[in-house]
């Protein structure tokens, strides 16, 4: 009787083992298949990037581009394809008594592209703050909206003190 126990015992191991490695192989391909298809389903996820203007000025137009956590780069467009610096403006020229002529579509351009630091608004004033040019129009720079910046009235003061003796 004790023999007939230890031989259904074994039994029960060997069935026990096939039906471990049964299920340990189809839970190994499952596991295949759901990694297979997570890496597929984020290759081909991208998202939108609203353009915006980066700290030094440059302008980076609104662009599709791979999803956070892929390494896609199946972009049709170069990042540099997206950065423009606006040639619809006209260079800073001088009116007849030697000022410099200022753009007011790139004036309205950038507040469109920036809205205002204390009311969120895209037009009209901007209590506090001033457009300000990143690299002065006296040293050269350009009056198109990458070379702009909000800045308040305070900090534009002072750094206008300095922008009139340092460019010429």
């Amino acid at each position: 009787m004790w023999c007939e126990a230890v031989l259904t015992h074994k039994q029960a191991q060997e069935k026990l083992t096939t039906m471990m490695m049964k299920n340990s192989l189809k839970l190994l391909l499952l596991v295949g298949v759901l990694l297979a298809s997570t890496i597929m389903a984020s290759a081909q996820k991208t998202v939108h990037v609203r353009g915006y203007t980066r700290k030094d000025g440059t302008v980076v137009s609104a662009h599709d581009r791979a999803a956070p956590g892929t390494s896609s780069r199946s972009s049709s467009r170069s990042a540099s394809s997206r950065i423009t610096s606006s040639p619809i403006y006209s260079q800073s020229t001088r009116t007849s008594d030697g000022r410099i002529r200022r753009s007011s579509r790139a004036k309205h351009d950038f507040m469109r592209m920036s809205p205002c630091p204390s009311t969120g608004k895209c037009s009209g004033g901007c209590r506090g703050y001033v457009v300000d040019h990143i690299k002065p129009l006296a040293c050269g720079g350009d009056d198109t909206p990458s070379n702009m910046q909000w800045q308040t009235k305070e900090a534009a003061k002072v750094k206008d003190k300095w922008e009139r003796h340092g460019c010429r």
